[in-house]
């Protein structure tokens, strides 16, 4: 995922947390705040210590990542999500997780 799509500013990371639509998932969680004007979506990626330690936290955020970049050009661009990972997620491999990510995308109804 390229640095200028990363929602990575705690301030705005804090807003969709607050002010976003949740979609939960059993390995992870889509957050979606749309109506934000700007070219490209942003999209910010969490894994709390509840995941396990930074191996694992890590491994859950690559994995993310990965799904995320299938799909990034099928997202609206007035769109900021944040993605949350969830415990099973560290027994997951990449396709469970886009599999997920695919899923979540829909029901939010954010695609282009």
């Amino acid at each position: 995922m390229e640095r200028k799509k990363r929602l990575n500013r705690t301030t705005d990371i804090q807003r969709v947390r607050q002010k976003g639509k949740s979609f939960p998932h059993p390995l992870l969680v889509l957050i979606v705040l749309s109506g934000e004007d700007q070219t490209e979506c942003q999209i910010g990626v969490i894994a709390t210590k509840s995941i396990g330690g930074a191996v694992e936290r890590n491994r859950a955020k690559r994995l993310i990542r990965v799904s995320v970049d299938e799909v990034i050009n099928t997202i609206r661009p007035d769109v900021k999500a944040l993605i949350i990972a969830r415990k099973p997620i560290v027994q997951a491999d990449v396709s469970e997780v886009s599999a997920a990510l695919h899923l979540m995308i829909h029901k939010a109804k954010i695609c282009i």
